[in-house]
């Protein structure tokens, strides 16, 4: 939606804009964590809501190649999405993204890491990472967020919008509600745009099903955070700064990958909906730690008559933070394979120190499904191959990791919806995963609107 906004103005549009936000303005989100040392359950969570999303108060990394980041390309074509990216990483470089390319190393020991990929069974994705850091992410939306409201974008801040409005088969505005409102509102456009990220990914499947909005059911990632030394990852670091890898790991051959490698970094809680806590993991461009950490996420893609993918990986949540006591659970690796539960004296005494201070060491094999669970194990012996040592016995995993990239909306290469007027973006329509690709499509979604308006 930023984006969106964004592109208009490059291309010389003059529509007014209203952009409603769930959450804060940037310079007004913080999570009070860092002091406290405890999550206190903010209403809504600073980390996933507010200006910019979870991208504000992520790692922070932009992936440049089409391969990476969801089906958006398979909309519009790879030559035009990796045109877009392109086009895309100038406005971040513009507003101020470090011009420094990660991952381009092409010496003997990228070569070396392929071979043990191929060897393991893995596919190694070649992929350029612009790393803005987290902390330089949130300078980097702010200034994006100053030129929105220097261009006359008027933004309406913890205000929630509740529904859509439709009439005769076209979306003619919203329904919103303030924080100081009784009663939602409602407010009329030409043209909706929804991008509510992975955050409002449920909100928006419900919104779908209300209104006869065509979708299907898509893909959610159940999976762990997976934290060991740098020294264990240091060649990777090194060469490829983030290493995707892909495999398909025996006996289901499920789709299993690697995501977001933050070397140096720290893993986080994050709360969704209904006290939900996950976890996820940060990496500042100063502020170090001595452990890297990554996800590995198992690709579920229901059947008929199954059609609720998101409250399915809700539930796994739901279960492991109840064995958590609303804590994100750590357990050992080595512990998982002895079938045991991990106990805190024995994670104090351990080389991998949990940058995640108040996650609680227990069992997550009592809440993770066999299938996944057994995914995870596979993937991390195949893993090893690759980085020796990365399954050594104090490896930590925490649980639980979940991306909702549910509900696909259907949409044509214009963007359109079966709804006029109605435009759906980003993560929360099950066409993009991550920063980078959610960007892109905004900016394609600014140019159609653009064009409509003869710029």
């Amino acid at each position: 939606g930023i984006f969106t906004a964004v592109e208009l103005f490059r291309r010389g549009a003059h529509k007014k804009i209203l952009m409603v936000e769930k959450g804060q303005s940037v310079e007004k989100r913080s999570c009070p964590k860092s002091k406290t040392q405890k999550c206190l359950n903010c209403q809504p969570c600073n980390i996933t809501t507010g200006f910019s999303g979870a991208g504000a108060f992520s790692d922070g990394k932009l992936s440049l190649n089409h391969e990476v980041g969801g089906d958006f390309p398979n909309l519009v074509g790879p030559d035009f999405a990796q045109s877009l990216i392109d086009y895309t990483d100038q406005i971040y470089l513009e507003f101020g993204a470090d011009p420094h390319v990660e991952g381009i190393y092409t010496g003997e020991d990228i070569k070396e890491i392929r071979k043990n990929a191929i060897h393991a069974g893995l596919k190694l994705v070649d992929c350029p990472i612009r790393h803005l850091g987290t902390e330089k992410a949130q300078q980097l939306y702010l200034a994006i967020q100053n030129y929105l409201a220097d261009n006359g974008v008027e933004m309406l801040f913890s205000t929630e919008c509740e529904n859509i409005i439709l009439e005769n088969e076209e979306c003619k505005g919203v329904f919103i509600k303030g924080p100081k409102d009784e009663e939602a509102h409602a407010v009329y456009a030409d043209t909706v745009v929804i991008g509510t990220g992975r955050r409002g990914a449920d909100w928006l499947e419900k919104i779908c099903a209300e209104h006869h909005i065509a979708h299907k059911p898509g893909t959610v990632d159940i999976g762990v955070r997976v934290e060991c030394r740098n020294e264990v990852m240091e060649k990777v670091n090194k060469v490829l700064y983030e290493s995707k890898l892909i495999g398909y790991p025996k006996p289901w051959k499920n789709k299993v990958r690697t995501f977001c490698q933050n070397p140096g970094g720290f893993v986080a809680q994050e709360n969704y909906d209904n006290d939900l806590a996950v976890v996820n993991g940060h990496s500042f461009k100063e502020k170090k730690s001595e452990n890297t950490n990554l996800a590995i996420l198992v690709s579920h893609n229901f059947t008929e008559p199954f059609n609720q993918p998101i409250a399915y990986a809700q539930k796994v949540g739901e279960l492991t933070n109840m064995l958590g006591a609303g804590h994100i659970l750590v357990q050992r690796y080595g512990d998982i394979l002895d079938g045991k539960r991990t106990w805190p004296k024995e994670l104090a005494q351990s080389n991998v120190k949990p940058t995640l201070k108040d996650a609680v060491a227990g069992d997550i094999t009592a809440a993770m499904p066999y299938r996944a669970m057994t995914n995870i194990i596979e993937f991390i012996k195949m893993l090893d191959m690759v980085v020796p040592g990365f399954a050594a016995n104090e490896t930590l995993l925490y649980s639980p990791e979940l991306k909702f990239y549910s509900n696909k909306v259907k949409m044509d290469e214009n963007l359109d919806t079966n709804i006029r007027g109605l435009h759906c973006l980003g993560d929360s329509s099950g066409w993009t995963r991550g920063l980078m690709m959610a960007s892109v499509m905004g900016v394609l979604m600014g140019r159609k609107l653009a064009e409509k308006e003869g710029c």
